[in-house]
């Protein structure tokens, strides 16, 4: 993975939005709707290349395939993983101190989990049972790199602990059983990732269990949890040089109060004792913006780098250049400019079973404000 050498380089967290017709076609093979699979494939392929494309276009040095394929970034492993049966959806807790609010988003139809998504539980042991669908992905964005001239390209992939968050177990013992089987499943996906030239990004938004207070939980469960999760998910990639890892970091990527958000200082040690060299994390919107601050008291471990969010990935707002050169300049003489690449909160489409928050075409407009901006903060920086 490179580092920002003679400029700052920049990227995004994997989400990217889907063609309507793309959306409309996963929507409806996940409502259990017959979907022709050779035309579905053909919307995929031309899909991920259309965003690589335009992820060049816009100035995204670090590109993907914007999970064109997934129908959401965690449960997508449910098409790829043994042992798992859906369930319908439940509603999220997180605005019920909020009840207007709440009633609001049911009025407009809005909720932070489709109806249309279906919740994997675990209900027997846990295997990797079906290469064929990440094949495709990585040959899809093999092919789209074709004639592309990003700086590298990475694949995203859920951790062991972020599926356990989405995926309710019914048939391990224990806790740390469960997370075991997932980590040697999905050691499979990792390593694929990994043989295919890619950076492989773990998604890791579990670490924060924010709100999990509520649920009876304590600040020295929730450390044993996230200790548990980082050796399951460390376990999972110990084959994989560190320089090829880059791990994400969110409180949920939805418009919402996020008042039980768990500060990232008491998160930062365990982000720090994952392998992945690289952390993306939320660091431009109203509720984490400020937190740049604790890289003035926690130092950056060698070999580490920072991936900070310089776009807020849920409002329509286009962030202005200046304001991500002054987000990209802070960190960097926090933690030094080779550390840092230019990031964003969370993706911008990561159901394919919702109409994304931001308007594509802003979305694309927002990426193109950050590698401005980038441009501008190489020009103080070097």
């Amino acid at each position: 993975m490179r580092r920002s050498t003679d400029r700052i380089l920049t990227t995004h967290t994997g989400s990217l939005p889907r063609p309507a017709r793309l959306a409309e076609q996963l929507r409806a093979r996940e409502r259990g709707e017959r979907v022709e699979p050779s035309a579905l494939s053909s919307l995929v392929r031309n899909s991920v290349a259309e965003v690589v494309a335009g992820q060049c276009s816009a100035g995204v040095d670090v590109v993907n395939d914007g999970e064109q394929s997934k129908v959401a970034y965690a449960i997508y492993v449910k098409d790829r993983l043994s042992g798992f049966e859906d369930r319908p959806s439940q509603p999220s807790a997180f605005v019920d101190d909020f009840p207007e609010y709440r009633e609001r988003l049911a009025r407009e139809g809005r909720t932070m989990v489709s109806s249309d998504i279906s919740l994997p539980v675990c209900v027997g042991p846990v295997t990797y049972a079906d290469l064929a669908p990440l094949d495709r992905d990585l040959k899809n964005l093999q092919q789209a790199l074709t004639g592309a001239s990003p700086h590298e390209a990475f694949m995203t992939a859920a951790s062991p602990g972020l599926i356990a968050h989405f995926c309710r177990n019914e048939h391990y013992a224990t806790e740390e059983a469960y997370l075991a089987a997932l980590a040697d499943a999905m050691k499979a996906e990792y390593d694929a990732i990994h043989r295919a030239g890619l950076i492989l990004q773990v998604d890791c938004p579990d670490l924060t269990m924010s709100g999990w207070d509520r649920l009876g939980y304590n600040q020295a469960d929730l450390n044993r949890k996230r200790a548990l999760h980082v050796e399951a998910l460390n376990h999972a990639l110990r084959d994989i040089p560190v320089d090829q890892l880059r791990m994400h970091l969110c409180w949920g990527n939805y418009e919402g109060p996020h008042h039980l958000d768990t500060p990232l200082e008491q998160i930062i040690q365990f982000a720090f004792e994952a392998r992945p060299s690289a952390l993306s994390f939320e660091a431009a919107n109203p509720r984490h913006g400020h937190e740049w601050k604790l890289f003035e008291q926690v130092a950056l471990p060698e070999g580490k780098r920072l991936i900070p969010g310089v776009l807020d990935s849920t409002t329509n707002f286009i962030e202005h250049p200046e304001l991500v050169r002054e987000r990209i300049v802070r960190f960097a003489g926090l933690v030094g400019r080779e550390n840092v690449i230019a990031g964003t909160d969370c993706g911008f489409s990561h159901f394919a079973t919702t109409d994304p928050k931001v308007d594509p075409r802003i979305a694309w407009a927002k990426l193109e404000a950050m590698a401005e901006g980038a441009r501008l903060a190489s020009e103080d920086l070097w």
